[in-house]
């Protein structure tokens, strides 16, 4: 017999459907609920299902097997590149007839200054050197910011850059290069293919506690003492009361 009604990895998706997290937004549901691979960083994949043997020129079957990665809480705090930490095991003295012992591999980190178009800020960031050719592959920070996926980000502080750019489009702040209306024209139409209603932009890159929270302030009303709820109901009541009571007209002689 089983111990719950229902399989724990089911608990997540069965959450989203009663209480609070089922009055979300449809369209943050639909993101949260999205399964999508992340792009392959530490290996190649092969792309198809059978290769030929180079020497016996049979056909075999092969396999893109992700390597397991581990992001600590530092990587969403910059912008790593899909990065993380290889674990696995290396020979002691590079000796193949000498024991096996741990290691960790980590991506090497530097701290650089990216400028910001839309939000008219230069940002101090934790990045990689992948980051920085992703960069310049999208040809600005902006573009990689909008342009990269959340599972491929994997960053909070990325989300968090992506939503405030895409508030700043979908309001069109005048605060924005005050002194150049020119240039900040030339900004929104630069960016305008990512613009989203305000209502979508808001929920971006939100984690669920934080979604949950914003609902909540959302829903939430100030208490109506019951005296006064009270008074409506008895000022109601006399109110029909004398409507229900026959009029008494005097005769003017």
């Amino acid at each position: 017999m089983p111990l719950h009604k229902y399989p724990p990895k089911i608990w997540a998706a069965l959450r989203l459907k009663q209480g609070i997290q089922s009055r979300l937004p449809a369209h943050y549901l639909r993101c949260l609920n999205e399964s999508q691979e992340a792009t392959p960083v530490h290996f190649k994949p092969h792309g198809v299902k059978y290769k030929r043997n180079p020497h016996t020129g049979q056909p075999e079957r092969v396999e893109d097997i992700p390597i397991p990665l581990y992001f600590p809480p530092e990587s969403q705090r910059g912008l790593w590149g899909g990065e993380g930490y290889v674990s696995g095991y290396r020979y002691a003295n590079n000796d193949k007839l000498s024991s096996r012992i741990r290691k960790t591999w980590k991506p090497q980190i530097f701290v650089r200054q990216l400028y910001s178009e839309i939000l008219d800020t230069t940002f101090t960031i934790p990045v990689t050197m992948r980051t920085l050719d992703l960069v310049d592959t999208c040809y600005g920070f902006d573009f990689y910011i909008l342009k990269t996926p959340k599972v491929d980000l994997n960053s909070k502080l990325g989300m968090d850059l992506k939503r405030a750019m895409l508030l700043r489009l979908a309001r069109k702040d005048t605060d924005l290069y005050p002194d150049d209306l020119e240039k900040r024209e030339r900004i929104y139409d630069k960016y305008k293919e990512f613009a989203i209603p305000e209502e979508e932009a808001e929920w971006v890159g939100l984690s669920l506690e934080e979604a949950v929270e914003k609902q909540r302030l959302l829903e939430k009303k100030d208490p109506v003492p019951l005296f006064k709820v009270y008074a409506e109901e008895l000022v109601q009541q006399l109110h029909a009361q004398h409507l229900s009571e026959p009029a008494v007209v005097e005769k003017v002689s």
